[in-house]
C-alpha cells in the first residue's frame, strides 16, 4: 500500500512486517553548476508538495489518469534529489532494510538501462535503503552523479529520449521491495536488553495545457555521490512483495491551473546560497559503491544539448566555489557517533 503522507509517499508493507514501512520524500534544492567540476551535496530546499492524479482527473493529461500515482511541480532547469527513509526498530538496533528502484522516463537511474520488475545484480540496478539515504542523480561513474533536472519532454533535453529517441513516459518510477521477514530476523536478532516497543519517527487526448506540462529528468551538473553496494543476498528482497508508484513532473507554471494550489517559489540560484556563507555537504559511508554506468556516462548535459540548439536551457549558470562545507560521517565506522564542535 502506498500513501502521501507529509508530501511523503510512504510505502507499507503489513503482509511482512508491520513495522515494514518506508518514505520517499522529494526534496527542492540548489541546482549545481554544470562546468565539468565535481560539486558536493547542495542542501534540501524542502519537500515538493504531492498531490494524487486522481483527484484532478479532468485536468491531467489523459495517459496519466492510466499510470496513477501522484504528481508534483518543477520549474524548467529546477533540480532535485530524493531522500529515503525508514522507522527504527528499537529491539532489533536498525531500520527494516528495502531494495528501490529509481527511474526517470523509465530509464533505470542507476544502470542506464530500460525498466524491469526484477532486481538486478550484474550490474546492481537498485539501491539499498536505509545504506543509501538519497539519490541525486544518474550515476555516471563511480563516487559520480548527474544531476536531475526538470526539462519538458519533445525538445531531447530528457535522459529518456536520449537513450531511446522518444519522449514517452517522463517523470520518476519507483519501485520499492522489502527484505524478507525471515531474513530480517536471521540478519538482526532482538537485542538483548530492555527495549521500548514503540516504532521511532515517525492520454493523446488531453486538456489545453497539457503539452506544456508532462516534463521528464536530464542530467545536470557532476556531484560527488556513491551509490552503495548491496550488503545482502539477492534472496533476502522478497520478490512476491512490492509496491511501484508512477510520479508525475507537472510544469509549476500550470500546476496551479490544474490543483489550485500556489506552486512552490522559484528556489535560489548556487550563487546567492553560496554568497551567503550556507552550507554544502559530503557524506562519507563504510561501504563500497558501484560502477558507474557506460551508458548513463555518455549522456550530453542539459547546458550541452542546449548549446548544441543555440538555446539557454539553464540560466545562472556561474560557477561558484563553496567554501563552507560540512563533512558528514568522514573516518567514521558504522555506529560510531560523531563529536561535532560545543
Amino acid at each position: 500500500m502506498i500513501e502521501i503522507a507529509n508530501d511523503s509517499l510512504v510505502f507499507r508493507f503489513p503482509e511482512v512486517d508491520r513495522r515494514a514501512k518506508f518514505r520517499v520524500t522529494f526534496q527542492r534544492t540548489l541546482r549545481i553548476p554544470d562546468d565539468g567540476r565535481d560539486y558536493p551535496l547542495p542542501p534540501g530546499l524542502g519537500a515538493f508538495p504531492l498531490r494524487h492524479v486522481d483527484d484532478f482527473a479532468e485536468r491531467v493529461p489523459r495517459p496519466w489518469l492510466a499510470r496513477g500515482g501522484v504528481m508534483l511541480p518543477m520549474y524548467q532547469s529546477e533540480a532535485m534529489w530524493l531522500s529515503f527513509d525508514a522507522d527504527h526498530i528499537a529491539d532489533r538496533g536498525v531500520a527494516w532494510p528495502f531494495a528501490v528502484k529509481i527511474a526517470a522516463g523509465k530509464i533505470d537511474a542507476v544502470t542506464g538501462k530500460g525498466w524491469s520488475e526484477g532486481l538486478g545484480r550484474a550490474p546492481q540496478d537498485y539501491l539499498v535503503a536505509p545504506v543509501q539515504p538519497w539519490l541525486d542523480g544518474f550515476c555516471v561513474e563511480k563516487g559520480i552523479i548527474r544531476q536531475f533536472v526538470a526539462m519538458p519532454l519533445g525538445g531531447g533535453y530528457t535522459a529518456e529520449e536520449q537513450i531511446t529517441g522518444k519522449g514517452e513516459f517522463g517523470g520518476i518510477q519507483i519501485l520499492v521491495r522489502p527484505m524478507r521477514k525471515e531474513a530480517f530476523e536471521r540478519r538482526f536478532p532482538k537485542l538483548d536488553r530492555r527495549y521500548d516497543s514503540m516504532a521511532v519517527g515517525s492520454v493523446e487526448e488531453c486538456c489545453a495545457c497539457a503539452p506544456a506540462m508532462d516534463m521528464g529528468l536530464g542530467a545536470g551538473g557532476r556531484m560527488r555521490q556513491e551509490i552503495y553496494d548491496d550488503p545482502y543476498d539477492l534472496a533476502d528482497w522478497d520478490a512476491a512483495q512490492g509496491s511501484r508508484c508512477f510520479v508525475h513532473l507537472a510544469n509549476s507554471l500550470v500546476w496551479r491551473a490544474v490543483t489550485g494550489d500556489e506552486p512552490p517559489t522559484v528556489p535560489p540560484t548556487a550563487k546567492e546560497y553560496t554568497r551567503h556563507g550556507l552550507p554544502w555537504f559530503e557524506y562519507y559511508a563504510d561501504a563500497s559503491a558501484v560502477e558507474g554506468s557506460k551508458i548513463l556516462a555518455e549522456l550530453e548535459s542539459v547546458l550541452a544539448i542546449g548549446r548544441k540548439k543555440g538555446q539557454v536551457p539553464l540560466p545562472e549558470n556561474e560557477p561558484v566555489d563553496p567554501a563552507n562545507v560540512v563533512l558528514l560521517r568522514k573516518g567514521l565506522k558504522k555506529g560510531q557517533v560523531r563529536e561535532g564542535r560545543f
